[in-house]
Parts: structure tokens; sequence; C-alpha cells
């Protein structure tokens, strides 16, 4: 387990203050946030992704060909 030093601005303090009086350590309260950039940082390469392949037309293709055998497979 490692150690983080950072230095905090007027606002970081403010917000920071305000979450520690719900209870939260400030160690809690900096894992969490440090954790929920880890998540947005998923979320954005996914979505990335996802529009590529969206804006790709082969990958359309290949979806809706799949699609039809999938719709093929269920019609019975």
């Amino acid at each position: 387990m490692g150690t983080l030093t950072i230095r905090t601005d007027r606002e970081t303090e403010r917000v920071l203050e305000e979450l520690t009086a719900q209870g939260l350590s400030k160690s809690e309260v900096a894992r969490e946030a440090i954790l929920e950039a880890g998540r947005a940082h998923r979320r954005e390469l996914m979505r990335e992704e996802a529009q590529a392949l969206r804006d790709d037309p082969q990958e359309r293709a290949a979806a809706k060909a799949l699609a039809a055998e999938m719709d093929e497979i269920s019609a019975w």
C-alpha cells in the first residue's frame, strides 16, 4: 500500500471539509475519488470504442449480418 501527498487549493479544501464532515476520512475521500476517476476513464474509453465501431461501415455490416443470422436461428 502506497502513500499519496497532494497540495490542495481552496475549492478542494472546501469540498474535502464537506465530505469529511459526513464521517469519511481524507484518505477515504481521496481513494474514492481516484477509483471514480478510473471508472469514468474506463467508461470514456468504452464510449470511444463504441463510437468507432458505430462509425465503421464494415462493423455495421457485420452487426447487421449477425442480427439477420440470429433472426433466422430464433425464427423456428
